[in-house]
């Protein structure tokens, strides 16, 4: 692996005078190093990050940085200017600059040593030792984090790593400190011979390139926590991947922070603790000051909105059995599957609502359209619809390998998706195409490549292989069995009737109730949108009864309290007013305050409710073409008045049942002298058990 820094990538007299120059100068010495291609494209780069946001830190420290793919290996570039020069810090010019270039497709190696830099760029015995250094050989080896050739003075020969841990951050010198930090850094949270539990955070850091102020961002805060008594655990979703917190330290946590400018993944793990969401800067420049806030944020009782149970999956930790990771990348590929769904599929029944169903023989809209006819706008919509429904399969197969791969597993998944639309394997072909994509990539990551490679594995080597070897698995070894099977579900499904198709109905009807929007929900619901991309008689009464299922929690709910409202706390009450329209709405979730509170009593009254609506329909015979929607699509719903029944009759089961089973609990005072339920509990309070 090629040195990060040399030398000849320093300048100890740096002359620029704008941030501009300063790059330019750096980035000239990267060029006749071999580390940079094309000076202007790279330049190009460092601006368009520059731009995002700007780069300068408390304490004259510049760091302009970018993702490049004119950067052959990683690099770092340092300056020392004698003026300052100006990078938009909140404390003035930057008289440290470190120019950071990475390739598109940089290794975790280097990644991680550009990380350990960001840190050790927030002890100040290191950057005091760069301002006094003159000679660019010392200045390299002290940036490598190697022993500077000559005699050095104390403040120069201790390295960042043997600083000892009690080191104050840049931030809390005493000319800096506001007086709310002033008063976290002189009255530690706790004694650390009472005993007692010292508060814990947990805190996210990342940013845009995942390079420098993920890290330096994490480095703050944990040097923060120390100096004010505080336990502070960080996730830094940076370039070089990231480890995910233990759910149990999660768990523990009495407060969290995120510092990011890009979203945090899988933010909904920190959901229903207090919160400080800031900007990735905040947590470098003001670490004190955001742990304060998330202290007196849980003094208060202010939390943030609890894990949404539809929040995409990602690939799974670790020690996740495959089972458990298999589920979740399936459940990626859904989650991100389902918009498409709602917005395709409600544009195809606006259109047979406007058009009639033969709307679907109508010619191109490109080709004739007419303003002020009703079928022209109705055949716009349903064309619109189409190409909307046309991602589905592709867009499953491509985010269940992102569940897998992250990234590199988006093209060979969209494009094995693809084939599998164009040889009419359907969904299962969708299924197949996205797992074998994931494997592929995990295959090719695995082998060791030259590291003159590497920039050009992500972006033309990876896509280049996978979409290959996916595309000659689809099209001639596994795509046309999974066709085959595919027809056979499908004419199995328009073959259904009497009591196989009321047996199904049932089925799908406890898998929507079973989980308000979790997987098993959406593994009945990808079943049913599945079979709508090949529409016959059997496909379209699974998806109503599908629907008109995962309505009946809700509407249960909401009738039961209702009719009994002294069962249900005060809150309870409000959120059964907001069921009426969640459910009418298909919106499974608007039953979850209930289930979370109460989960013994509800969850089995609504599959049962369920159970009897989706059974009903089936019974039935009723058809839906439109896969969301609630009651506002009933005129696009074979035998609507029975489809409706069926629906008031699954209600009336799951509101019976859950006033029969609360009645005959025991009593914990009534319903006015008991306080009132939160809306969505709170994670830390045991949920509520028989």
């Amino acid at each position: 692996m090629s040195e990060l820094i040399t030398s000849e990538l320093v300048d100890v007299d740096l002359s620029a005078e704008t941030k501009q120059a300063a790059a330019r100068s750096l980035a000239e010495r990267m060029v006749a190093a071999g580390r940079v291609t094309d000076l202007d494209g790279f330049l190009a780069d460092v601006a368009a990050r520059e731009a995002q946001m700007p780069t300068g830190l408390d304490g004259g420290i510049g760091i302009p940085h970018c993702r490049s793919e004119h950067v052959t290996a990683p690099t770092l570039a340092f300056g020392r200017s004698g003026r300052g020069i100006d990078f938009g810090a909140p404390d003035g010019p930057a008289d440290l600059i470190f120019l950071i270039a990475a390739p598109a497709g940089a290794d975790d190696d280097h990644l991680t040593i550009l990380s350990a830099l960001a840190r050790r760029l927030m002890d100040p015995e290191f950057t005091t030792a760069l301002r006094a250094e003159r000679d660019p050989a010392a200045v390299a080896a002290r940036i490598r984090g190697e022993e500077t050739p000559g005699e050095e003075t104390p403040a120069q020969a201790t390295s960042a790593e043997e600083t000892p841990a009690q080191v104050t951050p840049v931030e809390a010198t005493p000319a800096e400190v506001t007086p709310v930090e002033e008063a976290e850094v002189t009255a530690p949270t706790a004694d650390p011979t009472s005993g007692a539990r010292p508060f814990r955070i947990v805190a996210v850091t990342s940013c845009p390139t995942g390079i420098a102020h993920t890290y330096m961002a994490a480095e703050s805060l944990q040097k923060a926590g120390e100096t004010v008594g505080v336990e502070v655990v960080v996730e830094t979703q940076g370039s070089a991947g990231f480890t995910r917190l233990d759910p149990a330290v999660i768990a523990a946590a009495d407060g969290v922070i995120l510092a990011h400018d890009v979203e945090v993944r899988e933010k909904a793990r920190f959901g229903g603790k207090p919160t400080v969401d800031v900007g990735v800067k905040a947590a470098i420049n003001r670490p004190t000051e955001l742990i304060a806030d998330v202290k007196a944020k849980a003094e208060r009782g202010e939390v943030a909105a609890p894990a949404a149970v539809t929040a995409p999956m990602d690939a799974g930790a670790p020690g996740d059995h495959f089972g458990t990771r298999l589920r979740k990348w399936l459940m990626t590929g859904v989650s991100y599957m389902v918009p498409f769904v709602a917005a395709g599929g409600l544009l195809i029944a606006l259109a047979f609502a406007i058009g009639g169903y033969e709307i679907n023989s109508a010619p191109s809209v490109a080709e004739h359209f007419v303003w002020t006819e009703a079928a022209s706008w109705a055949a716009l919509l349903f064309q619109i619809g189409g190409a909307a429904f046309g991602f589905l399969v592709p867009v499953l197969a491509g985010y269940i390998a992102y569940g897998m791969v992250d990234r590199p597993g988006l093209v060979p998944g969209i494009v094995g998706g693809a084939i599998a639309v164009t040889i009419n394997a359907g969904f299962l072909g969708g299924l197949a195409a996205g797992l074998i994509a994931g494997a592929v990539v995990m295959a090719i990551q695995r082998v060791h490549v030259p590291p003159v490679l590497r920039g050009i594995m992500p972006v033309v080597v990876i896509p280049l292989i996978s979409s290959a070897v996916v595309g000659f698995l689809m099209f001639v070894v596994v795509g046309k069995p999974i066709a085959g099977l595919q027809k056979a579900m499908t004419d199995w499904l328009s073959g259904l009737s009497g009591g196989n198709a009321v047996l199904l109905g049932g089925l799908l009807g406890l898998m929507m109730c079973f989980d308000l929007g979790g997987p098993v929900n959406k593994v009945a619901y990808a079943f049913a949108v599945g079979g709508l991309a090949a529409p016959g008689d059997g496909s379209l009464k699974v998806m109503a009864a599908v629907m008109a299922a995962g309505m009946v929690p809700p509407l249960g709910m909401a009738l039961a309290t209702t009719l009994r409202a002294k069962l249900f706390t005060k809150a309870e009450r409000e959120n059964g007013k907001a069921a009426w329209v969640l459910g009418a709405s298909f919106i499974s979730e608007g039953a979850i305050p209930f289930a979370a509170a109460d989960p013994l009593r509800v969850i089995p009254s609504a599959m049962a409710g369920g159970a009897v609506t989706g059974a009903l329909s089936m019974a039935f015979d009723a058809t839906l073409r439109a896969p969301h929607g609630g009651i506002f699509v009933v005129p696009l719903i074979g035998s609507p008045l029975y489809y409706l029944l069926a629906i008031a009759a699954g209600t009336v089961v799951t509101a019976g049942l859950v006033i029969l089973l609360k009645s005959r609990r025991k009593p914990v005072g009534t319903a006015e002298t008991t306080p009132a339920t939160p809306a969505v509990p709170d994670p830390k309070v045991p949920v509520a058990a028989a």
